[in-house]
């Protein structure tokens, strides 16, 4: 009974991302104290904002596609852009394809895997905060960038980009981890933009307006 137990509470998840619960509570917490001390008029639209952070930190479970040499999308959201690039500014260091997802404030937040392999480096960049839909936030705005050594010898590269209104990136990942397509690696709070560089001959997908799911959407093919 003691084992049974311990599995279940052992596999029981909240459908919540673990970075939004200290938000959470105190958003509880703070409605709660206006409530008794008959603060009711304040409590309302605490409650209401605490309601939404309960919504925006949202996780819900996903199962990946099969396949193996399937991209999986790193993030919940609306594709910005299919663009070839060349090998000279870009991560990859040779031609490839650069796909943008912006995440709204009211998309999943929580970033996943896009492909099995193993974290070959993690580059931190502080920046600005222009609205990530925008081109120039690429280039301006903070941002974490994760590559990827594949199993099939090839480099994929995500980049977590801070929004406007974001101001936190959460990346979990370290270098020469192993991971696996569609497992969770981080968040951005609050909107934000993620970034694929992906191998020149992959096949995209995936066109400019399509929405994608974390960890279920295949953006392409290597």
């Amino acid at each position: 009974m003691k084992d049974e137990m311990k599995q279940f509470f052992t596999g029981l998840r909240l459908p919540l991302a673990k970075d939004g619960f200290p938000f959470i509570l105190i958003g509880i917490g703070l409605t709660l104290i206006l409530w008794v001390t008959g603060f009711k008029a304040i409590a309302y639209p605490v409650g209401v904002l605490t309601l939404f952070v309960l919504f925006f930190f949202r996780d819900p479970e996903r199962t990946p596609p099969p396949g193996d040499r399937n991209v999986l999308s790193p993030a919940d959201g609306r594709i910005l852009e299919v663009k070839q690039i060349d090998g000279s500014d870009n991560l990859l260091g040779e031609p490839a394809v650069k796909v943008s997802i912006f995440m709204s404030v009211f998309n999943v937040h929580v970033n996943r895997i896009p492909i099995d392999g193993v974290v070959e480096k993690i580059q931190y960049h502080p920046g600005k905060f222009f609205s990530a839909n925008l081109d120039k936030a690429s280039l301006e705005n903070e941002r974490n960038i994760v590559t990827l050594g594949t199993d099939h010898s090839k480099r994929v590269v995500v980049t977590q980009i801070a929004g406007l209104i974001a101001r936190r990136i959460v990346c979990n990942l370290s270098e020469e981890d192993h991971v696996t397509a569609g497992s969770r690696f981080g968040l951005i709070r609050f909107g934000s933009r993620l970034e694929l560089l992906l191998p020149r001959k992959s096949s995209v997908a995936v066109e400019k307006g399509e929405r994608t799911r974390a960890g279920v959407t295949v953006i392409a093919r290597l």
